[in-house]
């Protein structure tokens, strides 16, 4: 009876400790490297799997500005430039404006480009949010100026909209 017991609480205990486990969209939103890092060992794939909306763990990563794992998919991505139709990496770093995982992201040639389903391009987010430092150096990397989104509006029509001097000048090529 005392097995049966200690037996029941084993099992019990096994349970809730694996209900706990973190997935990879959870360790990519809030979690460490370490995590990850265990993660990729037991199976490679899953940074290159979306949850159910279409977000991938280095969008997710990005987005939630968790640099050293953002850092780390990077690294381990098939595509860095997986679109889930709500943007790319690239445009989730232009929220958190992390530049540091923008550097990343433009070192393994992200596509600068690249729009979401509104047509709007990680230059033309970046200059909506009046992030300036950011829309520097994506128009250093190459990002075209002239993209524009499915309303018609290009950068410059944000930077006008929003009265940024600095960016009206930059974009005004």
């Amino acid at each position: 009876m005392t097995r049966i017991i200690i037996n029941c609480f084993f099992l019990f205990f096994t349970l809730i400790g694996s209900a706990q486990e973190k997935n990879v969209f959870d360790v990519a939103r809030k979690g460490t490297l370490v995590e990850m890092k265990a993660i990729y060992d037991k199976n490679t794939e899953l940074v290159n799997t979306v949850d159910d909306r279409k977000s991938s763990p280095l969008i997710l990563a990005c987005y939630k500005n968790n640099e050293e794992v953002a850092l780390f998919l990077a690294d381990k991505v098939k595509d860095i430039n997986y679109n889930s139709g709500m943007g790319t990496a690239l445009m989730a770093t232009i929220m958190s404006g992390n530049s540091k995982i923008l550097e990343k992201l433009i070192s393994q040639k992200a596509n600068l480009n690249l729009s979401d389903s509104q047509g709007k391009t990680a230059l033309i987010y970046a200059t909506f949010f009046n992030k300036n430092e950011i829309v520097k150096t994506l128009i250093k990397a190459g990002a075209d100026i002239t993209s524009k989104d499915n309303d018609g509006k290009k950068a410059l029509d944000f930077a006008t909209f929003n009265k940024n001097t600095e960016l009206i000048i930059l974009l005004n090529k």
